[in-house]
């Protein structure tokens, strides 16, 4: 199982990784310079990509302003905490604000709502 990286990171990593994509998708049009058509279709999903990476940092942006900060106990540095748990930015130590999780073993599925 891979290791579990903070919220706000996993989303910023996303968002960087859709400009690289829209990069390589506009470079991809260069194959197909004799067809104006495709060259156009290229750009254009790459131009998308690009955008929607622009939506998402914007969104993750406005989440992160609205996430509780609080000190990490491992590195004492400051970090922001989305749902119930999450990790530290910096050490990846888990953390949460709900005292009935305290000492129980990190697992993300915390964060989901139970409709029972």
């Amino acid at each position: 199982m891979k290791p579990y990286k903070s919220k706000i990171n996993k989303i910023r990593s996303f968002a960087l990784a859709l400009i690289f994509i829209g990069f390589v998708v506009m470079y991809g049009g260069i194959f197909f310079k004799n067809n104006p058509i495709l060259v156009l279709i290229f750009m254009t999903l790459g131009l998308l990509c690009i955008i929607g990476s622009t939506v998402v940092y914007a969104w993750i942006g406005l989440l992160s302003t609205k996430a509780v900060q609080v000190e990490c106990p491992n590195c004492h540095k400051y970090t922001k905490i989305l749902g119930r748990v999450d990790m530290c930015m910096y050490c990846n130590e888990p953390l949460t604000l709900d005292p009935t999780l305290e000492g129980k073993e990190f697992d993300q599925s915390y964060n989901k709502t139970k409709n029972s």
